[in-house]
């Protein structure tokens, strides 16, 4: 008889998605960054209260699985959201919640802002406060200059301008 016709004993699968990793580090979380993940925890919520009841089809079961891990996620991020406030003191230096323009010793000109960790999944111009080259950056005000050195090249970047929404 073929193997492939004869169940091996042993657990089954999990159907459960895994977990979504939470972050090691302080959630700061800008005052958009805040209310972004209030929003996509009721964009949840809507559409796990949209799904067909019962656990028949496999599709809806997994979707439904997958959102409350989402849910789960959101909500422990909301727990621990630490909103900070980029009115405090020291507007001119770079810090949590600036606009950061600076100037590569090239001439290419990049812009940035720091944001919490959720908020800068978006991609683009917001960029995580954990991230190496953004906490480099922390502390300078425009005119300091900062030696980037990765792998590969080491690169002059020069601040510009620090701004504050």
């Amino acid at each position: 008889m073929s193997r492939a016709f004869v169940k091996e004993d042993g657990p089954e699968p999990s159907e459960d998605p895994p977990e979504r990793p939470v972050s090691p580090h302080p959630n700061y979380v800008t005052r958009r960054g805040l209310g972004l993940l209030q929003d996509l925890e009721e964009r949840l919520f809507a559409e796990h209260a949209a799904l067909p009841p019962g656990k028949t089809d496999p599709a809806v079961r997994k979707r439904k699985l997958e959102i409350e891990r989402d849910v789960r996620y959101v909500r422990a991020r909301l727990e621990t959201a630490i909103p900070v406030d980029p009115a405090d003191p020291r507007p001119q230096e770079v810090r949590f919640g600036a606009g950061v323009k600076l100037r590569r010793e090239d001439g290419r000109e990049l812009a940035l802002r720091i944001v919490g960790e959720d908020e800068a999944l978006e991609g683009g111009e917001s960029v995580s406060w954990t991230a190496p080259f953004v906490a480099a950056l922390f502390g300078l005000a425009p005119g300091a200059e900062l030696v980037w050195e990765s792998e590969s090249v080491t690169e002059r970047w020069t601040v510009v301008s620090v701004s504050y929404p």
